[in-house]
């Protein structure tokens, strides 16, 4: 399968708008400055997420001046944050944490990535990762109702839910989950029940792609496990995007859409789009072909995946009854 780079996203600060880019480059920790800065949820003490801080998403965020090669953990070049009401303010300044929190309710702090080796910004409480997992906060997080299963779990490996339950975010990133989040067109224009593809901004992925003959579907999903060459990097395929109520939210140009919950439900058992990580560091640019290695044979790819799924919640669990054990 072969397609081509019709957009790269940088997202500055985590869970606010970022920019459209011509050119970026990608290594092992993902998109070159992508998610620098996050919003510190002080009442809390946790990386405050879209989830439960909506109100982020009608931020917007870009750098004052081009990153340099080294910026990143421990290194985080200033950033200009445009508030709703379109007021610009700098990282660097003191209106921003009152201006955030503000906006959003409660006392928050904008807050720079550190270095790799300092995770006190990523560790979880066990009282923190029990709430996580709550069938409560699952549902509030998937907007389900009481009667809905919870999503399916079985996708993510066992590293990525001990992750998971011990991090707001992996240690060394702000990001969710993995490096990178790559989207297709295709996916877009199938999901839209009127034919009108939904607005990429809404998923918030790092590439978007177009692919030739594509046709219909959902034609990512069946690349978990197999590669993805763009430019000079390489991805490898790991999870297909689970998708909470983030891409529902409103934010600037873009309504609340209550409805795509239950369209992402029934098209898609919620997933959209797929995560990678990153096989060959490179440059990636607006244009540049995409080739696509699917994996063979995809069966036996879900297979593992779902006996992956299964065996990872039963480590989650033995590690949340350790640490407990401990800390009595």
């Amino acid at each position: 399968m072969s397609g081509s780079v019709v957009q790269l996203w940088r997202f500055p600060v985590k869970s606010m708008g970022g920019s459209p880019v011509d050119e970026v480059r990608i290594d092992r920790r993902g998109v070159h400055a992508d998610r620098l800065w996050a919003v510190r949820d002080l009442e809390q003490n946790i990386t405050a997420s879209a989830r439960r801080l909506p109100k982020l998403l009608g931020c917007s965020a870009r750098y004052a001046l081009a990153p340099g090669p080294d910026a990143g953990p421990g290194n985080v070049p200033e950033v200009i944050v445009t508030m709703p009401d379109g007021t610009e303010l700098a990282s660097g300044g003191g209106e921003i944490d009152q201006a955030l929190s503000d906006l959003v309710g409660r006392e928050v702090r904008l807050t720079a990535l550190p270095p790799s080796s300092d995770t006190s910004l990523h560790r979880l409480s066990v009282q923190q990762t029990r709430a996580n997992y709550s069938p409560t906060e699952v549902r509030r997080d998937f907007g389900l109702s009481d009667q809905e299963a919870l999503p399916d779990t079985s996708v993510f490996t066992t590293r990525q839910m001990l992750t998971l339950a011990r991090f707001a975010t992996p240690p060394g990133t702000f990001v969710d989950l993995s490096p990178v989040h790559v989207v297709s067109t295709t996916s877009l224009a199938t999901l839209s029940a009127d034919g009108v593809p939904y607005d990429v901004r809404r998923f918030r992925p790092n590439v978007l792609v177009a692919l030739d003959e594509a046709g219909d579907g959902y034609p990512e999903a069946g690349w978990v496990g197999g590669d993805v060459e763009f430019g000079s990097a390489a991805l490898r395929i790991t999870n297909p995007t689970i998708r909470c109520v983030v891409p529902t939210r409103p934010q600037p140009g873009l309504e609340l859409d209550r409805a795509l919950t239950r369209r992402l439900a029934e098209a898609t058992q919620r997933f959209l789009g797929v995560y990678a990580d990153v096989a060959t560091p490179g440059v990636v640019r607006v244009g540049d072909a995409v080739r696509v290695r699917t994996p063979d044979p995809p069966n036996a790819v879900r297979r593992a995946a779902s006996v992956a799924g299964r065996t990872a919640m039963r480590q989650v669990q033995r590690a949340l009854e350790a640490t407990v054990l401990r800390e009595r």
